[in-house]
């Protein structure tokens, strides 16, 4: 992963007795990870819960859980201002040809925004997908024809998992999203999918954080979907 002079981008930061105290759920994921770095590189004060703690670095505040547990995940992000929920299901072989296995992604969800509840945290961003997009009107990315058969699965799964009771914005990345370079210089919409020039539906994991931290530090999507591209 490359970081462009994080510091430089970003001009204000909030002091270290004001800043944002955030629950990053599933912070060792790609997703989870990028995001993570970007959180940090603003200042914000990051809880990070995983399930391998070795996996990050002594100096980020971590807690082991494995989200099964509405009561426990209460406890881990009381006091919280936000939680960002970056999880999904391992990738193992059933990720890619069984619902049954990747709505685990639908129920650890709902325990999640049960949680949120519990705890009274005042808001939940959920790393979504791309599959519910409109492709073109009223055909979805996941029944254009485009999006890969294996895929398929965990993006049923995503659809389960839409909205919450609580203030909730859901965040899906276009059709491509990878490791990449952080730029700043992107595109945001709400339910269309975005499309490049050359036709291309893509964005970086490093400049998918950059939008969603924007988002939390002016929030434009509350209980709401928004999605982005180049």
């Amino acid at each position: 992963m490359v970081y462009l002079n994080i510091k430089t981008i970003h001009t204000t930061k909030t002091s270290k007795a004001g800043r944002k105290k955030v629950a990053l759920l599933a912070a060792t994921g790609q997703a989870g990870r990028t995001i993570l770095s970007e959180l940090i590189s603003r200042g914000y004060e990051v809880t990070a819960v995983v399930r391998h703690p070795n996996k990050l670095p002594k100096s980020i505040h971590t807690v082991q859980d494995d989200l099964n547990h509405v009561d426990r995940i209460a406890e881990i992000i009381k006091g919280v201002e936000v939680v960002i929920s970056a999880y999904g299901p391992p990738k193992e072989e059933r990720f890619f040809t069984d619902v049954s296995y990747t709505d685990i992604l639908a129920t650890t969800t709902k325990r999640i925004i049960e949680a949120g509840g519990k705890a009274e945290v005042p808001r939940l961003v959920v790393v979504g997908a791309a599959g519910s997009l409109w492709f073109y009107p009223r055909v979805t990315v996941l029944k254009s024809g485009y999006w890969p058969q294996n895929l398929h699965p965990i993006a049923i799964s995503h659809t389960k998992a839409f909205s919450a009771d609580i203030n909730w914005t859901y965040f899906s990345p276009p059709m491509l999203i990878e490791p990449g370079v952080r730029t700043g210089n992107f595109r945001l919409g709400v339910d269309d999918l975005i499309v490049d020039e050359q036709g291309k539906s893509w964005i970086s994991f490093e400049d998918y954080a950059v939008a969603l931290v924007n988002e939390l530090e002016n929030p434009k999507h509350q209980r709401a979907r928004f999605t982005i591209g180049y």
